[in-house]
């Protein structure tokens, strides 16, 4: 399935408990959507959230924070795993 990382950008920063509950939300229903959110990180100082997700499209990981929360991502990438 392909992987994307999508980037949300929050002015004024944000915290890790917030995000981490927002993460929980996106957990609760992706599998509705045939979405897996692996993993995320944050800075908080600059308000920036990268989120990993294996999705069928662009558009599914953005229906699962749209779902969830509303905190939807300012940019998407498709990506790839190289080690």
């Amino acid at each position: 399935m392909p992987m994307f990382i999508d980037v949300h950008t929050i002015e004024g920063g944000v915290s890790a408990t917030d995000v981490a509950a927002a993460h929980q939300a996106d957990l609760a229903i992706q599998g509705h959507h045939g979405v897996n959110y692996m993993r995320y990180w944050v800075d908080e100082e600059a308000g920036k959230i990268f989120c990993l997700v294996e999705a069928p499209d662009a558009e599914a990981a953005h229906r699962v924070h749209r779902d969830a929360h509303g905190l939807v991502a300012d940019e998407i990438y498709l990506v790839s795993e190289h080690t």
